[in-house]
Parts: structure tokens; sequence; C-alpha cells
């Protein structure tokens, strides 16, 4: 959920304050327990302004996301997925270990992120829907962020109500649609809805999706192991998991984990789920994701991991931080006094991912 004005302007101001204090550091780990893992989880590297993308701050660019390497390892010690799964209690990690991730399946990962990754020697993990390799269709979400910036939030809402039992569902956003829409319809509701959109607005999504190439080919996937990128599943069409049957989620996870290891002949040993909340992890989700094999489960809430952690809930933060007062802000601040906050309320704060 993004920010308001205000809380921006607020939280813009203590991070430069923050960062101006001699012990920033210290003072940090003073309002809240250390831990052992930081997390940051990335998704499109660029400085093209595209209607696929514009409004779900998912973009960063190339000299943003150049200058967060920098303040990564300048302060930070770079780990791998498999430095966490020997070093679980978190006592052979080495002081601030940061794991740099990166979600869903965009081209500029491979144009622009893997080469400055390697350039500043920092490993990766990169979770991938297998169902936009290639770019024969659009993600869900890029698709709903093209009508909306083109044509308007009317043809969404028209979408909407396109499909059965949702026709009073009400949105004013693209928020809406992927906080509040999406969360609770069926993977059978959701085509509905993307068929609706497709259809009012007059879409050939293959053809769109061709032209645009904002999704990997398969071969720049498997180009990514020369980087030290490992590849991570993100299921295979990009779905919130609390509404789905236990069919339809199998099948997300599986055939996308199939599909991954075909294609790279590695094993997938690691799940991120999309939109990053912690309601998406059921137990039976959580319960299936450990027998087919994934040793590491990754949510985007923004929040402290214990220093003991928990393979099957290690949090990432999702940042487009513009400065390195900010990005220090995000990492060190913001998730201590989120983990605080949870703990009193027993509540998770709203949090924005992709």
């Amino acid at each position: 959920m993004p920010y308001s004005k205000l809380t921006e302007s607020a939280i813009s101001l203590a991070a430069k304050g923050f960062w101006r204090t001699p012990y920033r550091f210290r003072l940090a780990r003073a309002i809240g327990p250390s831990y052992s893992l930081r997390c940051v989880v990335f998704h499109n590297i660029s400085d093209v302004q595209s209607p696929f993308t514009n409004g779900i701050r998912v973009t960063t660019t190339p000299k943003k996301f150049e200058g967060a390497l920098r303040f990564i390892t300048s302060y930070y010690v770079p780990v791998r997925l498999q430095d966490l799964l020997t070093n679980c209690d978190g006592r052979g990690l080495p002081p601030r270990a940061m794991l740099v991730t990166f979600d869903d399946a965009y081209a500029s990962v491979a144009e622009w992120a893997a080469p400055l990754c390697r350039q500043f020697a920092v490993p990766a993990v990169f979770f991938v829907n297998a169902a936009f390799l290639d770019n024969q269709r659009l993600a869900p979400d890029n698709l709903v962020c093209y009508v909306a910036n083109v044509l308007g939030m009317e043809t969404i809402k028209a979408a909407v109500r396109a499909v059965p039992g949702r026709e009073t569902f009400q949105l004013h956003s693209l928020t809406d649609v992927f906080g509040s829409f999406f969360p609770v319809i069926s993977l059978r509701e959701r085509e509905a809805f993307l068929e609706a959109l497709r259809q009012l607005a007059g879409i050939n999504e293959s053809r769109l999706a061709n032209e645009a190439c904002l999704y990997m080919t398969s071969k720049q996937l498997c180009n990514l192991g020369s980087f030290d990128f490992e590849i991570g599943n993100h299921t295979y069409t990009h779905t919130h998991f609390r509404s789905l049957s236990q069919q339809d989620f199998v099948s997300e996870v599986d055939r996308n984990k199939a599909e991954l290891e075909a294609l790279l002949g590695t094993k997938i040993r690691s799940f991120s789920q999309p939109y990053g909340s912690a309601e998406d992890l059921t137990c039976e989700l959580a319960k299936h994701l450990e027998r087919s094999g994934h040793q590491a489960i990754f949510l985007s809430e923004s929040v402290a991991n214990p220093r003991r952690l928990d393979l099957s809930h290690l949090n990432r933060i999702s940042t487009c931080a513009p400065s390195d007062d900010a990005l220090f802000f995000e990492i060190e601040v913001l998730p201590r006094l989120r983990a605080i906050r949870n703990r009193i309320f027993k509540t998770p704060l709203p949090f924005a991912a992709a």
C-alpha cells in the first residue's frame, strides 16, 4: 500500500536525520533487536517509462540500482541462498549478511541487473514465472497496468462487472485491483476478468507481449547461471493463494517448478510468494512447498527477520529507494519498527510488493 505524501515526507526527514548520525547502525540496533539477515527484492531495472509498469512501483533505474549495490557492498556482506540453508540458526552468517533477490521475469534483470551484480560481486536469487518467458503472454499485473494507463480505470471496472458474482465489487485504483480484488478471486474468476479486459480493450495479448518484450527469453534465463544467480519459483502465472483451491495452488507451484527445472537442468530450491503477503502462505501451501522440495520461502512484508532464521518465512524489503539515507532507513529502521508493532498488535503493517 503506497504511503501518503505526508508520511513519505516524514520518513524522508527521519531517514536524513538517521543517516547524518555518526553511530547510525548502533542507533538502529537500539530501536529493536539485531537480526542476522537483511534481504532486499527488486523487480524491473529500467530507465524507460512504460505503460506496463507505471503505477505499480516495480521499476528502479539502472543508476539507482547501481547506487544500491554500491551501498550494499559498502555496508553489508552479500550472501548466497546456500549460506542461508547451511546457517539457518544465523550464527554462521557474516555480520550484516545481505541477500539480494529479484521477482518476476523482467528482461531488464538480464540486461542491466545481472551485469551490475557481477561487477560488484553480488550473488542473487531470481524468482521467475515460467508462463511469461519468451513473451507469448502478459503477466496479469502488466496487462491490467497497461489498460489502466492507456484506456483508464473505467475499462478495468467494466471487466470486473463481467465476472459473475463480482458485479458490485468497487475499484478506484490499481491498488484496489491488486490489494483487494485479486486476493479474493479464484483462478477461474481471474481468467474471466482478464478475458473481459482483453475484449473490452481490443487487445491481441500475444502480439502485444511479443512487441513489448518485457520478459526474459529462455536463453537469457539459462545464461544467468554465469552471473552467480540462482533461480527460484514464483508460481506459474503470478497469483495470490488465499482463495485458491488445493488443485489450483498445487498446479501453480508444481508446473512452474517442473518447467524451470527442465529448462535449467538444476533443482529449484526456493519459493517467493507473489505480492509477498503472509496471508497467502496458508498451512496447506506451506506443507506442499516443503513436500515438493522448496527449502526456503520468501515473503515481502518488509519486517526484520529474527536472528534465528525461519526458512519457511523469510522476509524481504521491497525497495525503490532513491538515496543512501532512504535505503538505510528502509533496511535498518523501518523493519525493526514493523517487527515491534507486529509483536504488540499481532498484525502486520501494510506494505507494497509485486
